[in-house]
């Protein structure tokens, strides 16, 4: 009996971690999302009213502004007032998301209902009641010859005609059957919908209070589609680029900071280079020898030169590679020898020159693997700049050692990278440590450098900007489940405030400036066209006396 009720308990285990490990390769957010959509947009409707409630959106200069303003419609009046008077759920998950097809595509917006009849009767209004209604087998639709409002009682679904995104087709007709879209897509069978696809499953299943989805495959054209001349590039295998490329992301609003996640899918074969040829970690020793520590922002990279060849390869372009060996003095052979596999790129000591244009020092530097292979390299570049800029280019200075080279606007800077080992220690070291690649920008140091303009609106934005930006900062975070992980922040200084609400206050702040500016310009415009009147009527009366 015992016995029997262990192997009982065994078996429900069993089935338990089966079911369990087959439902995590499925959604609920992308049930009624084409697998074929181009870009997705989830919104954690929850998350986000728990970081930033209405009531202070509602604080807001730019809102406040708009509540006042005589010509907001009642309607409006009222989502301002409370956005569940659209009869939408905001507190749940909200869902944007393109197709795109060979008559142009369409853009989508879907959610949850949280009262059918005041999402009737927003929507009605919202069409200024030029919206007709109709009804089929349960779903209730409102239509314009430009949109289409589908919904039964639990979920609805906006759709537009939208072909900005890829390939245009002969057949492409403005003319679209919005309705027959909206069915569909309520219609959608679980595995033609992104809740059946794994990589999706994995993007809506991190903590996020928003999350995106890009499937470039789907944005890329068709080899049928491609112009029939295209010289060097005919001989790409494009499908080898683009299948199975999806770029993924996840962004979260902390106190303090704006974090995303991205993940990147490639196609297998691309997917093998960058398993074997990514790089290992940044040189410490490069982004030391900085040759200051008025940093203004960087970029580094570690990889594996020997990769090149074998991208090369895959897009069948190898040879093609070579073909330039005799006008520049080395090959592909030599280009990979030449390079260690270390990149650099760093702005420091930002000014104003003597007529008041921002003046820097720029550097660029790569480690050297063969010396001898890196000297064809450097004496092709110099053939290169004579031969197109001469006498009137731009002056760059470049100066080397055994294991670096370097190249500048500054000579005095150059010569400090190549000849120092610690000129500065960028505190950003401690967080991309580990990283092959990492990009930083210090937004305080850059705003602070330029400083404000002279118009008073010029003033107002960088007094509103300078209060709330700090730096950003972006690195990869390796190879993982499939694709390459990478993570970016933007850092703000206030670092208790949760960013949504800093960015609420800040965009209402900036809106009000943007309205004045704009108020600006049409006052200006009105008194040109006072004048060009005047200049006119003044024409006209001399031409009158001179007759």
């Amino acid at each position: 009996m015992q016995s029997r009720f262990k192997l009982t308990l065994l078996l429900a285990v069993i089935t338990a971690l089966f079911f369990s490990s087959c439902s995590s390769k499925t959604n609920k957010e992308g049930r009624y999302v084409p697998l074929n959509a181009v870009f997705v947009l989830h919104i954690n409707g929850q998350s986000i009213n728990s970081k930033l409630p209405w009531e202070e959106i509602k604080q807001n200069e730019l809102f406040k502004e708009a509540y006042a303003d005589s010509s907001t419609s009642a309607l409006m009046r009222s989502v301002l007032d409370n956005p569940e008077n659209t009869g939408i759920d905001v507190k749940n998950d909200i869902l944007q998301f393109v197709v795109n097809d060979s008559t142009g595509g369409y853009m989508a917006v879907e959610g949850s209902l949280k009262d059918a009849a005041k999402f009737k009767q927003f929507t009605a209004e919202a069409s200024k009641n030029l919206a007709v209604e109709t009804e089929k087998n349960g779903i209730h639709f409102l239509s314009t010859d430009k949109m289409t409002a589908a919904w039964n009682k639990e979920k609805f679904v906006y759709v537009v005609n939208a072909h900005m995104f890829g390939r245009r087709s002969r057949n492409y007709s403005a003319e679209k059957d919005l309705n027959a879209i909206a069915t569909q897509i309520f219609d959608l069978k679980e595995k033609g919908s992104l809740g059946a696809d794994e990589k999706f499953s994995g993007l809506v299943g991190t903590t996020g209070d928003i999350h995106f989805w890009f499937n470039i495959e789907a944005m890329n054209i068709s080899a049928e589609d491609l112009p029939r001349n295209m010289g060097p590039l005919a001989m790409i295998d494009l499908k080898k680029m683009y299948e199975g490329t999806r770029l993924t992301g996840t962004v979260n609003f902390e106190n303090g900071k704006i974090s995303a996640d991205f993940k990147s899918y490639a196609s297998k074969e691309m997917t093998e280079i960058l398993k074997k040829y990514s790089g290992d970690k940044l040189s410490s020793d490069m982004l030391k020898r900085i040759p200051s520590n008025n940093l203004a922002g960087f970029f580094a990279l570690n990889f594996k030169p020997e990769g090149i060849r074998e991208y090369l390869k895959m897009l069948g372009l190898e040879g093609f590679a070579n073909m330039g060996e005799r006008m520049l003095g080395f090959n592909l052979d030599d280009f990979i020898k030449a390079n260690k596999g270390d990149i650099l790129v760093a702005v420091t000591d930002i000014s104003k020159d003597s007529s008041g244009k921002p003046d820097a020092s720029v550097i660029f530097s790569a480690s050297i693997g063969d010396k001898q292979s890196f000297n064809k390299l450097v004496e092709a570049g110099k053939k290169l700049f004579d031969q197109n800029m001469g006498d009137f280019g731009p002056t760059f200075f470049y100066n080397m050692n055994e294991n670096y080279f370097a190249i500048g606007n500054k000579k005095p800077e150059v010569d400090k990278y190549i000849s120092t080992a610690n000129n500065s220690n960028p505190a950003i070291l401690d967080k991309i440590s580990g990283s092959a690649g990492a990009a930083y920008i210090n937004i305080q140091y850059l705003m602070k450098s330029v400083g404000p303009g002279k118009d008073s609106l010029d003033i107002a934005t960088y007094n509103a900007s300078i209060k709330i930006w700090d730096d950003v900062v972006a690195y990869g975070t390796g190879f993982k489940d499939g694709g390459s992980t990478q993570h970016l922040e933007i850092n703000l200084l206030d670092k208790n405030t949760n960013s949504l609400k800093q960015m609420n206050a800040y965009m209402g702040e900036m809106g009000v400036i943007q309205k004045k500016r704009k108020e600006q310009y049409r006052s200006y415009y009105d008194m040109d066209k006072d004048k060009i009147d005047s200049t006119m009527k003044m024409i006209d009366s001399l031409k009158q006396q001179l007759h």
